[in-house]
């Protein structure tokens, strides 16, 4: 796993998102994007975590910046989490996780004494250049978006 840091360009990228479109992060040129690395979609941290942001959006948009969340789930499962609890922001499916790759975030973890692959939980703030101004790693799911708006409050 090798993180991609503070000042390194954003890999460019187009996937689906929960409606079946083709998002890209070119898509958001002008914005900030926080991007969030999440490992599944309807898990209780997942949860706690996505709906933070959802609650949080007129102050995120307050600082120009849009939300996206990636995982490794099919697009269908993706739908199924947007409707259930009311998200309104893109989830987007990396089924493939070649984009988890390009940021660095797909690697070993470890889960009641077994060993796996799979996505860390990391968010990554770019700028309206699609430069990585931010890399948030140290947060707990249910307060991941009062990190993020400090962050952005300055």
């Amino acid at each position: 796993m090798n993180r991609l840091v503070t000042g390194d360009k954003a890999p460019l990228f187009t996937l689906k998102d929960d409606q079946d479109n083709n998002v890209s992060l070119t898509d958001f040129a002008g914005k900030k994007t926080l991007i969030y690395f999440y490992p599944r979609a309807m898990t209780p941290g997942c949860i706690n975590q996505a709906c933070g942001l959802r609650d949080s959006k007129s102050e995120l948009a307050e600082h120009n910046t849009v939300v996206l969340g990636i995982s490794p789930d099919p697009v269908k499962k993706l739908a199924n989490f947007v409707l259930k609890k009311e998200l309104n922001f893109a989830l987007l499916s990396d089924e493939d996780h070649v984009i988890a790759d390009a940021f660095g975030v797909w690697g070993e973890k470890k889960f009641m004494g077994k060993t796996y692959d799979g996505i860390h939980r990391i968010s990554f703030l770019i700028d309206e250049n699609g430069l990585i101004e931010h890399v948030f790693d140290k947060f707990k799911t249910k307060d991941h978006h009062q990190v993020v708006l400090a962050y952005l409050q300055g």
